[in-house]
């Protein structure tokens, strides 16, 4: 059915928006079939075909069944990979069947986020660099999943105003999946979190973990076009007033694993948008501290980092699950972090007027080096044994460098 023009979708109450899609969005069933019989010849097509390649060009190799991307392809993916998103179009089987598998209401959502898209945004700036309709189409299902819980009764008219809410707060979105690859090999890990550290907004392909779908298109136009939509009939119900949003945080929540020396890790799920003052609040109930609350955490080669109260997990790019470090000081007591040869680091609580000594006491306990064997660094200076902390101009949070001493021989071990 023809479309007359820009009253079609923002001349439409919000209550009328499920007739508005199925008179003029849903596919009829001829165009299904035409479809459906296009799709079938070229499988067929394709299955009769010769190949030629690495056989030789007397050998014919013809496509049996297509076989679903097993984890080592991912690495594989990653380690050839030339620039992000390269081989995405490898994984369009995936692609397709992460949005086809979905409820049929959805999929009405799916169709009217589109049609808004194309007739409101792509239409009115058409040499604009864009975001690809995948890109839509996946934060319209993570707004689903997060505001519904996956409910397949749901209406129309808040999913759409949640969608156009989302576009305006495109700055904050770090999506991704894990339905198609996990963190548990480190080479994907190790990706999947640079990905998430990198500038929002983030919506990571759930078949390729190489590709963020969102980078390097003009947001800002599809967040102005989604403000006019939110003051549009569409957005309001027949008294006149805003249809509600659903509750969609712009991150899922993440599960963070707490350590403290002497006592066993425990976990707590947080949002990387949450201040830090927050996950406190959270452990003071669990943990009782007595002292103040100093948190760090370490990124893979990075430097042992202090979260402030004041920030959240997101301004460090944290975005996954992630570990972190508590300890308790109590005045006159300074955190320090230490970090030895392997590149790891661990906070410790010292008075800045101890002697160097008992700093190495506390290393020679949690990590075991004796402390005959430590060498400590500050600046490049060596920190003598019987000297006092301060006197170094040692402060707050500040990392000291562990090694061993070049005249021993025993074997460092490893925290």
């Amino acid at each position: 059915m023809a479309l007359s023009a820009e009253m079609e979708l923002y001349g439409t109450p919000a209550s009328r928006l499920d007739s508005f899609v199925a008179q003029c969005l849903q596919p009829s069933r001829e165009w299904k079939e035409e479809v459906l019989e296009a799709v079938k010849t070229v499988e067929q097509s394709l299955r009769e075909e010769p190949l030629e390649g690495e056989c030789g060009p007397d050998q014919e190799v013809r496509v049996l069944k297509l076989v679903k991307p097993p984890p080592e392809v991912y690495v594989n993916l990653v380690k050839a990979c030339r620039y992000p998103g390269h081989l995405s179009p490898s994984f369009c089987e995936l692609q397709r069947d992460f949005v086809k598998h979905r409820p049929t209401k959805l999929k009405s959502l799916l169709r009217l986020v589109k049609h808004w898209y194309l007739q409101y945004v792509r239409a009115r700036s058409p040499r604009a660099a864009l975001p690809p309709l995948y890109a839509l189409e996946l934060l319209t299902i993570y707004a689903w999943e997060m505001g519904t819980q996956e409910n397949e009764s749901f209406r129309l008219d808040e999913g759409l105003t949640t969608v156009m809410e989302l576009l305006q707060d495109y700055e904050s979105l770090c999506i991704y999946w894990t339905k198609y690859y996990t963190f548990q090999n480190p080479i994907i890990e190790d990706v999947v979190r640079k990905q998430l550290q990198r500038e929002r907004p983030i919506i990571l392909d759930p078949a390729d973990p190489t590709y963020n779908v969102a980078e390097g298109c003009r947001w800002d136009i599809v967040a102005q076009r989604a403000c006019q939509c939110l003051k549009q009939d569409c957005c309001y119900d027949s008294k006149d007033n805003p249809v509600p949003s659903w509750n969609v945080k712009r991150a899922r929540d993440i599960q963070v694993t707490v350590e403290q020396w002497g006592c066993p890790d425990w976990t707590l799920m947080v949002n990387p948008y949450s201040s830090i003052r927050k996950v406190k609040e959270k452990i003071q109930r669990r943990q009782c501290c007595t002292g103040l609350q100093r948190l760090s955490f370490q990124t893979p080669g990075g430097e042992r980092r202090l979260l402030s109260s004041r920030s959240s997990l997101a301004e460090f790019g944290i975005f996954s699950d992630t570990r972190i470090c508590l300890l308790e000081t109590i005045p006159p007591e300074i955190q320090v972090f230490v970090r030895n040869p392997e590149g790891g680091s661990h906070a410790y609580a010292i008075d800045p007027n101890s002697f160097v000594l008992g700093l190495k006491q506390q290393i020679e306990d949690k990590q075991g080096l004796l402390r005959k064997q430590q060498e400590l660094q500050f600046l490049g200076q060596v920190l003598q044994d019987w000297s006092v902390l301060g006197s170094y101009g040692i402060k707050d949070s500040d990392t000291l460098i562990l090694s061993k001493k070049k005249d021993t021989h025993f074997p460092f071990l490893p925290s």
